[in-house]
């Protein structure tokens, strides 16, 4: 069952995945670090908040890279975004878990 702060979680998961994608797939963007780190953190710091599904964090904040340039010229190299996104997911997941606090 989601509460209303996994709910509300969620939905800026959901816009920030897409800003990020959107940004991305724009011809003028050429800044991959930059891409990498905004889905790193921004998975990590929602599974990290909601301490719950890191999974479900990775899959809202990262799958919108590969779905806006799945089509381009990047193909399934930008699976890798989905990759860095649940790296970020379990590592804030794990992290907020072992230090055992509470948000």
């Amino acid at each position: 069952m989601i509460d209303l702060r996994d709910g509300l979680l969620a939905v800026l998961s959901i816009g920030l995945g897409l800003t990020i994608g959107y940004v991305d797939s724009r011809p003028t963007w050429d800044d991959t670090g930059i891409t990498a780190a905004l889905l790193l953190l921004g998975a990590a710091i929602a599974a990290a908040l909601s301490r719950r599904r890191p999974w479900l964090w990775a899959l809202l904040i990262g799958a919108w890279v590969p779905l806006f340039e799945i089509g381009s010229s990047a193909g399934l190299v930008s699976l890798t975004g989905l990759a860095i996104a649940a790296i970020g997911a379990f590592g804030g997941y794990f992290l907020a878990k072992a230090t055992g606090t509470e948000v």
